[in-house]
Order: C-alpha cells, then structure tokens, then sequence
C-alpha cells in the first residue's frame, strides 16, 4: 500500500506539472493582454502534452568539454530530490506518516541546491557557472530564515508531521497569528524556487538562460519538472501549515492553486530584484523578523505554562 500510494501520488503530482504550466501560460497571457495557448485540444488544454512530447523527441546535445557522467545525472538527481520531498504529504489513512516530515523537508531543500550547482559546473559554461554561482549564494541565505520561520510553527504545533498542523489549526488558522511571516514565507518561497522576482539563476537578460543553457531534449524536462514540482510542493506546504486545510476537503486544493496563481502573478507583475537587494532582504528584514517571533512565541508559552 505505501508503494503503491506513493506511485499514485507522483502520477498525479506529474499530471498537476502539466496543467500547472499551462495555468502559468493562460494567466500570462492575459496580464499581458493577449491570448495563452488555446490552439491544441479545446481551451489548449493539450498543449501540456503535446510540449513534453516535443521536449523528449528533440535532439540531445552537450557540450564537447562538459563533464560527461555528471551533467547527464543532474537533472535526474534534480527530479529525484524534488520527488523525495513528496513523501511528507500528509496522509491521513497514516500510508505514509511521516512523524519527522519537517525536518525530512528541511534536509531535501537543503541539497536542492547541489542540483542547480553541479548542473552549472559540469556544463563548463561561463553563463551556466555564474548562474549555479548566483543560486548558491542565494538558496543558501534564504534557508537560513526560511528554515527559522518553520521554527515558529513547530513550536506553536509542538510536532514535525504536518498532520499536527491540522489537528492544531481547526480553531484559528496560523496565517491570523502571524501575517507578518507569511509574508516572510512567501517571498522565501519564491526565491527557494528561483521564481520571479528572485530568478537570477536564470537571469534571461543577464545570463542567456543561466544554469540550465546548455542543456537540451531530457535534460531540459527534468529540470523544468523538477522546478513546476517545487512550486507545487511549496503552495502545499504554505497551505498547510499557514491554513491547517484537511487534504480530504476541496477547500484544500483550491487554496494550493490559490498559492500556484501567487507565484504566477508575481512572475507577470513584479521587476527583477537587484541583488544586493536580495540578500539584505533575507539578512536585514527576514532573519530579525523570525528571531524577534522566536522570542515572543517562546516567551507566552513560557507564560502560558507557568500559569
């Protein structure tokens, strides 16, 4: 049962990929006041299919002087961690119950940087080394406060299973208790997943198409599905632990493509940061932020307690 529900899971966690780039399209299209795919299928709602068709039946090229064995295993390594990050969904049948889900969570974020770096490096590119250079030092700083903000919410749900978020949120969501840090997380968020505006490791205007240029067919999939299944996970995440929403009620989904649609519109509305920018914003803005809630979240439960 575990095995098979967690096939059933990536199934449809690849099916979600496709439809969640052709939502990314269709709401682009129409910030921009033109028209999204809508050629292919009714509505282009094959259009998905039909792009990763394409993808996997083009022609395979690398670099003559690139690494050979580490720039093939990459993006499979890539998709791989991404898929890994999916077992701490909340099953409430307890198929797959993770009690150190969070923790497991931090761990794989943590190494999704190796990706994006080794994928730059063994490209031998100039334009694909500084762009795994830049997410480095970006994925790096943002999951310093990034991994203090889940600090808050552990303290505040007692446990690491993402089922104590919704046990401990039937009352009031935690998303009332902390706006601030929503914010925070969501800004994390989009730059943990090198989205827009925090998308130097793929800076079209700077570095042709950055970490990923020299990668082709394949490649090219992996890296893209593994980076649409990031943005899913992490709308779901945000849904749980800041809305503590039941995976069995439709409200549930409805706010992870909620949180889908903020990734996308941010991407249509907002300038790229600069990037000195950047990394005060996680140094001066968002790591005092979380440390001061640490502070004041341990401080009334201490009160609470003593009480």
């Amino acid at each position: 049962m575990l095995l098979l529900s967690f096939f059933l899971l990536i199934i449809c966690i690849l099916v979600s990929v496709a439809f969640v780039t052709l939502l990314e399209r269709k709401v682009l299209g129409y910030i921009q006041l033109r028209k999204g795919p809508n050629k292919v299928g009714l509505m282009g709602l094959l259009q998905p299919f039909s792009d990763g068709i394409k993808l996997f039946f083009k022609e395979q090229t690398y670099p003559s002087k690139s690494n050979y064995i580490m720039y093939m295993l990459t993006p499979i390594f890539m998709l791989v961690l991404s898929i890994f990050t999916w077992a701490i969904f909340p099953y409430i049948i307890n198929t797959c119950s993770f009690n150190m889900g969070m923790l497991f969570f931090m761990c794989c974020s943590g190494m999704s940087v190796y990706g994006v770096m080794l994928s730059g490096w063994s490209s031998n590119s100039n334009y694909a080394l500084l762009g795994s250079i830049r997410s480095v030092a970006q994925t790096i700083s943002y999951e310093v406060s990034m991994s203090l903000l889940l600090v808050n919410f552990l303290f505040l749900s007692w446990g690491f299973n993402l089922l104590d978020f919704m046990m401990y949120q039937k009352c009031v969501w935690f998303i009332f208790l902390s706006l601030p840090l929503f914010m925070c997380w969501f800004s994390s968020c989009l730059a943990e997943t090198n989205r827009s505006p925090f998308d130097f490791a793929e800076g079209e205007s700077e570095l042709v198409s950055g970490f990923n240029v020299e990668y082709s067919s394949g490649g090219f999939a992996y890296i893209f599905l593994a980076e649409y299944m990031n943005i899913i996970f992490m709308s779901m995440l945000t849904s749980v632990v800041f809305m503590g929403c039941n995976i069995v009620s439709l409200f549930f989904y409805f706010t992870i493509v909620l949180f889908i649609f903020g990734f996308v519109w941010v991407r249509g509305t907002l300038p790229r940061f600069r990037y000195d920018k950047l990394m005060y914003m996680t140094w001066k803005v968002f790591l005092p932020t979380s440390l001061n809630y640490i502070m004041f979240v341990t401080g009334v439960m201490s009160y609470i307690l003593l009480c």
